[in-house]
Parts: C-alpha cells; sequence; structure tokens
C-alpha cells in the first residue's frame, strides 16, 4: 500500500498563507493534490496541515485530512521528516502501514501524475532503492561559483579559474517537488535521502522553489511556459 502525504502547515512568514494562495487561478495547494490523485498509485492521498481552512480546502479539492496537525511539527523548527514520522505513526496506531509513502510538497504546480507514477514504478521495481526524488541541473557550473566578502570578489574554488565549462562535472540540487521513500528504511534513518537513492532528472524550466515573491512571479512564468510546450 502507498500513501501521498501533503505537508501544509498554516504559517509561513516570506509569502503569507502561501499553501493556499492563488496560483493562476487556483489555490496552489490544489495542484499538489490533483496530481497525486490523477497519478492512480496511492491508496490514501492526505494532507498534513494544522490549520482548519487548509484542512477544508484540501478536502474541497478531494484529499483527506484525517487528523490535524500536532503542535510539536506545527513550528518552524519542526523538519519534513518529523511530520512524515508523525503521519505514519498516527496510521501504526490505526493498524494501518505502507510499503512506500510519497510526501508531495503543497507548493509544486509542476509536479505530474506521471512523474509520480514513474517514481512508484522505479522503487517497486528495485527493492534496493531507500527512495527517489526528482532533481534539476545547476544552469552555471558550481565549481567557478564566488563568495563577496565587503565587497569584494573571489572564487570558491580558485583552481578552476581557467578550466572549461564543458570539463567540469555536471551538478544537481533538488527541485523541491517531491520524494519517494521506502516506509520502512525511513522510519529507520528519518532521512528524506537515504543511500541509495535513486534520481528522476527534471530540465530547468520545469523546476522553481517558491520562497518569496520573485521566485512566486517566475514559476508562474514558467508554468504559463509548461502549458504551452504542452
Amino acid at each position: 500500500m502507498n500513501i501521498a502525504i501533503i505537508p501544509a502547515r498554516g504559517g509561513s512568514k516570506r509569502v503569507p498563507r502561501k499553501n493556499i494562495r492563488d496560483f493562476l487561478g487556483r489555490p496552489i495547494l490544489a495542484y499538489s493534490i490533483e496530481a497525486a490523485l490523477q497519478a492512480g498509485c496511492f491508496d490514501e492521498v492526505i494532507v498534513s496541515t494544522d490549520d482548519p481552512d487548509i484542512a477544508a480546502l484540501a478536502r474541497a479539492h478531494g484529499a483527506e485530512v484525517p487528523f490535524l496537525r500536532s503542535a510539536a511539527t506545527s513550528d518552524d523548527h519542526a523538519t519534513t521528516a518529523d511530520v512524515l514520522v508523525e503521519v505514519l505513526q498516527e496510521y501504526a496506531q490505526r493498524a494501518r502501514s505502507f510499503e512506500l509513502a510519497c510526501c508531495i510538497y503543497p507548493t509544486a504546480p509542476f509536479v505530474t501524475a506521471v512523474d509520480l507514477r514513474e517514481g512508484a514504478a522505479r522503487l517497486q521495481a528495485d527493492e534496493s532503492l531507500a527512495g527517489l526524488l526528482p532533481v534539476t541541473r545547476f544552469s552555471y557550473p558550481i565549481q567557478r561559483a564566488l563568495r563577496v566578502v565587503e565587497g569584494r570578489l573571489s572564487m570558491m574554488q580558485p583552481e578552476h579559474l581557467e578550466t572549461r565549462s564543458q570539463d567540469l562535472e555536471p551538478a544537481f540540487h533538488d527541485a523541491g517537488q517531491f520524494y519517494w521513500l521506502r516506509v520502512s528504511q525511513f522510519l529507520q534513518t528519518r532521512s528524506l535521502m537515504a543511500s541509495p537513492t535513486a534520481a528522476m532528472v527534471l530540465p530547468e524550466w520545469r523546476v522553481q522553489d517558491i520562497d518569496d515573491e520573485d521566485d512566486w512571479c517566475l514559476a508562474e512564468l514558467k508554468f504559463r511556459m509548461a502549458q504551452e510546450r504542452g
């Protein structure tokens, strides 16, 4: 059995009410719920929240909210792993267990049912995997990153000052969309990227972290472009 867990607490300082803010005509949370429901690979699709308004919106879009999040997992110091453990332990107390869990972020309008199904299939085909997450390539070589100290520049890795970009190893970062996890291993490690974790590489135009207003604008621009590309 598989479960989709969408963590969406009420507090958000940088973008107020971010998890239910309108994103191109719909609450942004609705995109994650819809992708999970359309994927057809989950026995449960739930939203973990401490906020009654978010709970009501989640239920209106087809997700379950079987219980509200505790105070311990609702503050700024609680991690995503803390939230997932709480949900899985609550289900265990109700005599419900799952083989795979997928944490889907509530501000991930680019997540697709196709990607979610592919992630499930890859974990089911390879039982050695602890998890899977989507990543995207850095658009600029991180080996040539710069630091600014008192207005002056220096290279973090000066040995690469003259290295051609095409000769540097590509680097990737978390796409910030979802994490597929093998539940038995996750409950032992409490890590979202325990070894071995598989990668699903996404194009940069399908990835946008949303932490501030500029990010929100970029996400809407990219999403419109993605829709035009089909």
